[in-house]
């Protein structure tokens, strides 16, 4: 993986709607109706609806996954959640996710993210190490 520190390895925007909660609901078996119930979000104190942690993460790994090369492996990976994802019933909420190099030695490579819905960031210090 011939990068440099400040390299792009990747950027996307991942649209999510409250169908993409229910199906990655029932692909986790996280069934917390704070991902799908209005009613229920509002009564806990919640903006809204919010999309899953564990999904806001795996879509933004997902990003650099699918920018690598087919050898490389992922060897670490870790977040810290910050601000949560509110999923609009109508309008549905945009993931945005750059990738970036952070730093480079003879082991492996981090790939720094940055990770916002809207001017929010939603995950911070996230980070994965890549080996070729």
């Amino acid at each position: 993986m011939p990068y440099a520190v400040g390299d792009v390895i990747a950027e996307r925007t991942v649209h999510l709607t409250r169908e993409s909660l229910v199906r990655y609901a029932g692909a986790s078996g996280d069934f917390n109706p704070i991902h799908y119930r209005d009613d229920v979000a509002a009564a806990v104190g919640l903006p809204g609806v919010l999309a899953h942690g564990m999904l806001t993460m795996g879509i933004a790994s997902s990003v650099v996954v699918a920018a690598l090369e087919p050898t490389a492996r992922v060897i670490d990976y870790g977040v810290r959640f910050t601000k949560p994802v509110v999923v609009n019933p109508e309008n549905g909420a945009d993931l945005h996710v750059l990738a970036t190099v952070g730093a480079v030695d003879e082991n492996a490579t981090r790939i720094d993210l940055k990770v916002t819905f809207g001017e929010t960031t939603v995950l911070v210090k996230a980070q994965l190490r890549v080996v070729a």
